[in-house]
């Protein structure tokens, strides 16, 4: 997993991201970004950064004005805080919300097990994120500002820094890069496994690991039949979020998008693929499964589509579990340990493509509650209301939540 990753060097690689620029293309601005920065290591997180940290208190919301009160009497429960917005900084926060509900990602931060991961020159992100979920875990306040983190990422992408809307997606995989790079471990390459695996269904097997791949990577696999031959050849390709496109413009389940993404695809014409055999160009049978499943499986649901000038929201209403979600059927056979997925989080959105706003839904691991967060405005939801047509990127896990134990 890297943070960007060279061109694709076959035809292959050209039809993989063809099929996915759609859902997860990059705005110029960020993929031109080439600033250079040292982060020298300290042991002081706010020395560290050396960003004016703004005080918990100041929960003004740039967009919607105070939060609402709340009572005094009530106790603070960890990890149910608002992020206050720091002007059209809602996508953020309601990625910010989701990841700090993931319990295993929470406890990694809060018990302290990051630092011996740090690498020196390029901290400054993952120390950012471990300040913010602290703060949003074991302060006592009702909100509080994620202007470090944004300050830290900004620095490395200058666009996040300006106060324009931004894709949530697109935000998430740059924070999981980030956060992989800055904690990543390497190890001896070898190029998969062998054995009696089938070919098929081999995962490779990577150079660097982290929390980040450890939680949230995994690997797809392909298989490409020349139908002039029959040959038939597989390529992996790792994720960390998988792009599902929408087959319905009014109800689908998200069933018929996972249907819809593994199901065959027969390329032609000017999409043909190159055949090692034939040694020329055929039409081929591409067909994907799931090699390695994620703990963490996070759905791009494709809602926004764009055809050449057009540009459109899809507001199809897509009914998902809360429990039980089933990916046997596009998992390979011998890697079908955890194939029932419960949802944990999910970011909505509002609006349309030149406008809208982000808000986020998160089951807390204390007390297996619903929470509607939305920027500074914190409130518990019945599981019903979790069900929404504005879904747009759902997290599921393969096993259920335990508390977060911070370092004693």
């Amino acid at each position: 997993m890297t943070s960007q990753r060279p061109p694709p060097g076959d035809d292959f690689g050209i039809y993989y991201v063809l099929r996915r620029s759609k859902s997860s293309g990059l705005s110029n601005a960020i993929l031109d970004s080439k600033l250079e920065y040292f982060c020298p290591f300290f042991c002081s997180l706010q020395t560290l950064l050396s960003f004016p940290v703004t005080p918990s208190a100041e929960c003004a919301d740039h967009c919607h004005g105070p939060p609402a009160p709340t009572g005094g009497s009530q106790p603070h429960l960890q990890g149910v805080t608002g992020l206050r917005n720091l002007g059209n900084t809602c996508y953020m926060n309601a990625v910010l919300q989701c990841l700090c509900s993931i319990s295993p990602l929470v406890e990694y931060f809060l018990s302290g097990k990051y630092i011996t991961a740090l690498h020196k020159d390029c901290s400054k992100v993952a120390t950012a994120f471990a300040y913010v979920m602290t703060d949003m875990w074991l302060g006592d306040s009702d909100c509080v500002s994620p202007e470090i983190f944004r300050s830290a990422l900004g620095n490395l992408y200058p666009t996040f820094m300006k106060k324009t809307q931004q894709d949530a997606q697109e935000f998430l995989i740059y924070v999981l890069n980030e956060l992989h790079e800055s904690l990543k471990k390497f190890h001896r390459r070898r190029s998969c496994e062998t054995g009696s695996v089938p070919r098929c269904c081999r995962k490779a097997i990577a150079s660097e690991t982290s929390i980040v791949t450890r939680l949230f990577e995994g690997q797809l696999n392909y298989s490409i039949m020349c139908l002039k031959c029959e040959n038939c050849t597989y390529r992996n390709e790792v994720f960390t979020v998988l792009p599902l496109p929408i087959p319905s413009e009014y109800k689908c389940s998200l069933q018929d998008c996972l249907q819809c993404f593994f199901q065959q695809d027969t390329l032609t014409w000017n999409n043909q693929l190159h055949c090692s055999c034939c040694e020329t160009k055929q039409e081929a049978a591409v067909r994907a499964s799931i090699s390695k499943a994620p703990r963490i499986m996070i759905f791009h649901l494709k809602r926004f589509d764009i055809l050449g000038t057009m540009k459109r929201k899809l507001r199809t209403d897509i009914h998902y579990p809360l429990t039980n979600l089933d990916l046997t059927p596009y998992i390979c056979p011998v890697f079908r340990k955890h194939p029932k997925y419960n949802l944990c989080a999910v970011v909505n959105h509002f609006g349309d493509l030149d406008s809208g706003h982000y808000t986020a839904f998160c089951k807390n691991s204390v007390t297996q509650a619903w929470f509607s967060f939305d920027d500074t405005r914190v409130s518990e939801i019945p599981d019903t209301s979790v069900q929404t047509a504005t879904a747009y990127l759902l997290f599921y896990s393969c096993q259920p939540f335990s508390i977060p134990i911070e370092k004693c």
